[in-house]
């Protein structure tokens, strides 16, 4: 099963085993199994859908968080083509939490930006765990401005816990680099579409996140602080399953929740069993409903698409009595 599985998919990932087990004694042995194999098969779909059809808020910050799910990267090479990353600030490093670059959608030049995690330690501890320092956000500056230049549309992929809360990002800057972000994105005279594919998390996540549209897969989440530091600033316990969950609960950070905020603009549904039980599908669906939305705002002048976008996070909060 695997370390990666989570406790409520315990029994998908056996009923995987069973089936893959099958198979194998199949071939094996040059055996018909399929009698056996496709009421298996039947189960294991109604088991999928049943099982990601009733997620607590807490299963689904656990499933965002899923190192099984297709990142930044993969989003690119599965529904993109002619990528070219583009490295570094111009003023201290490259920040690999953040890959950005040119590409094509559908044969449309496109900037995208993206943070990006890790499926092993190695790999965690090149991108940092997702979480940009001061020089990742001035990276994405640089691309943002660049796609302004040439009037390009932006992409952007939110994917983080959070941004880097250590003392050298500090001193270089972390809280100005984000704030510039903000204010910069709020200002682009170019598309700007944000999708949150995994764990959006704090300002982290909100300096991509400025967008004349916003989409969301179906299992992240968005949120202004992690479940544990909401907990433990808020009930002294940051640990305990029950207070996690009552923190996810009172957050509103799944994608019916914020789509009835009107915080995001749509939902993109994933395959049964989540992005990660297949990467191809869900790059599919991510596809289509960006190119969707950006033939909607390529529709619009530059001064119309900033003011509506403007007028779209003026009016987030407002309520009535």
């Amino acid at each position: 099963m695997g370390t990666s599985v989570l406790e409520f998919e315990k029994p998908i990932a056996e009923l995987e085993r069973q089936i893959q087990e099958l198979r194998e004694k199949a071939d094996a042995q040059k055996l018909d199994l399929s009698a056996e194999i496709t009421p298996l098969q039947a189960r294991l779909g109604e088991l999928r859908r049943d099982t990601y059809r009733n997620l607590t808020p807490l299963q689904r910050v656990q499933v965002a968080r899923s190192s099984r799910r297709p990142f930044t990267l993969d989003y690119i090479r599965l529904a993109f083509s002619d990528f070219i990353e583009l490295h570094g600030d111009r003023a201290f490093r490259d920040d690999p939490s953040i890959v950005g670059g040119w590409a094509r959608l559908d044969g449309e030049t496109v900037m995208i930006i993206g943070q990006q995690r890790g499926r092993d330690t190695k790999e965690n501890i090149h991108r940092n765990f997702g979480m940009p320092h001061p020089e990742g956000y001035r990276k994405a500056l640089r691309l943002l401005k660049l796609a302004e230049k040439f009037q390009v549309p932006v992409l952007t992929f939110i994917d983080t816990p959070g941004a880097w809360a250590g003392l050298g990002a500090e001193e270089r800057g972390q809280s100005e680099a984000i704030a510039r972000n903000l204010l910069e994105m709020s200002q682009l005279t170019v598309p700007i579409i944000a999708t949150v594919i995994g764990e959006g998390g704090s300002g982290g996540a909100l300096a991509l996140g400025v967008a004349d549209r916003v989409l969301m897969l179906e299992h992240s989440v968005y949120s202004v602080i992690t479940v544990e530091g909401c907990a433990a600033i808020l009930w002294k316990d940051g640990k305990s399953p029950e207070m996690r969950e009552k923190a996810a609960s009172s957050l509103r950070i799944t994608s019916p929740e914020l789509l009835a905020l009107k915080v995001i603009d749509e939902v993109i549904p994933e395959p049964p069993g989540g992005a990660h039980a297949d990467h191809e599908a869900t790059a599919r669906a991510v596809h289509d409903v960006i190119l969707r939305h950006l033939e909607e705002l390529k529709r619009l002048k530059p001064d119309k698409l900033v003011r509506k976008r403007r007028e779209k996070y003026l009016t987030m909060g407002s309520f009535t009595t």
